[in-house]
């Protein structure tokens, strides 16, 4: 429920902070905050070993969350142009 609840949010905040269009429903925005909890949580790992005991993916904190949705929405963007052009 928390990871939910976390995708909703950083996926809802990436796509704010990040400017122009994304054609992205709920549920994939909520996949976006998800993938970015994710991707947030192995970055705090990487960089200053946050929660070494738990392994390398893990959830991030809020904070990274966001970070990792909007690094994961800049990726997916950056795919998506390559794609279509």
């Amino acid at each position: 429920m928390y990871l939910l609840f976390v995708g909703v949010v950083a996926g809802f905040l990436a796509r704010l902070l990040v400017p122009g269009r994304d054609p992205l429903g709920f549920w994939k925005t909520v996949l976006l905050g998800i993938v970015g909890s994710f991707a947030g949580g192995f970055a705090a790992w990487a960089l200053f070993g946050w929660d070494s005991d738990e392994g390398a993916l893990q959830p991030g904190g809020v904070v990274f969350s966001i970070i990792g949705a909007v690094l994961v929405l800049l990726l997916w963007r950056a795919f998506d142009r390559r794609r279509n052009a």
